[in-house]
């Protein structure tokens, strides 16, 4: 009797399906994994932002860097932490000199700190555009001072109460919020200003006052909703009993918020 070579048909396809089997099983974790670096990245990217901004203020009398990018236009002799590098049309190279020329550029000295490493490229009206920057400043550190709403702006380090719950710079992801300005949120009403920025899962990466960056997971499905909403917009519906914005809010403006 002749001794069989290779396998039978039958056989074949037991191997394919049970590596079908395994690569689905896989690819999920593999997926997280992935995912979990780049949010390792994103974390670093933002810890060392805020520690050159800590550099900044160290060198200039403990005056916070002006976290706006040219929206608001209310810091006189004031040098952006990045020149505008939003508006309609600029070129990729426009947007990189925003950066270059910002008042935070000698203390990083890095391009890529400024981008999380999933975002590459948007498309806003109907336009694809290269994103450099996809970090914003908290309205609170010195971006924008909402009197409106009795919102308190800081422009010195000393006087941020507990800085280690007091946000910094956020991860937005180069939407309509991190294109412009800073990022904001009401002090005592209960619905979003900004969209929650919905990042690297079901929350986002922050850094804060006292150097540390952290992620942050949104709990209630209404901040999921709206952040995840497109095109994304400002302003939702009110949302009472939200625990995300009284987070949010307290972050942003200090322990006074929502309880005015």
């Amino acid at each position: 009797m002749h001794s069989r070579k290779g396998f039978t048909l039958i056989e074949l396809l037991v191997v394919i399906a049970i590596i079908a089997v395994l690569l689905a099983i896989l690819m999920p974790a593999l997926s997280r994994v992935k995912e979990q670096g780049k949010r390792a990245t994103c974390l670093s990217n933002l810890k060392q932002l805020t520690l050159a901004w800590l550099m900044y203020a160290d060198e200039n009398n403990d005056r916070l860097i002006n976290g706006d990018t040219g929206e608001y236009s209310i810091h006189q002799n004031e040098t952006p932490w990045v020149l505008a590098d939003w508006r309609s049309g600029m070129t990729e190279r426009q947007k990189r000199d925003a950066i270059l020329n910002g008042a935070l550029w000698p203390y990083t000295k890095d391009l890529k700190l400024y981008k999380c490493p999933t975002v590459n490229e948007i498309v806003r009206s109907g336009q694809r555009e290269v994103i450099l920057r996809t970090y914003s400043v908290s309205d609170s550190m010195n971006c924008k001072d909402w009197s409106s709403m009795n919102a308190k702006m800081i422009k010195r380090r000393n006087d941020i109460d507990n800085p280690a719950y007091r946000i910094v710079f956020l991860d937005d992801g180069g939407t309509i919020t991190s294109a412009l300005g800073g990022w904001t949120v009401y002090v005592t009403e209960e619905r979003w200003w900004d969209p929650p920025p919905v990042r690297h899962g079901d929350g986002s990466t922050f850094s804060f006052a006292d150097g540390h960056s952290d992620y942050h997971k949104w709990e209630d499905p209404r901040t999921i909703a709206f952040g995840k909403r497109i095109p994304p917009t400002a302003f939702s519906e009110n949302q009472p009993g939200n625990p995300d914005l009284h987070w949010a809010a307290v972050a942003m403006w200090g322990k006074e918020a929502m309880h005015r």
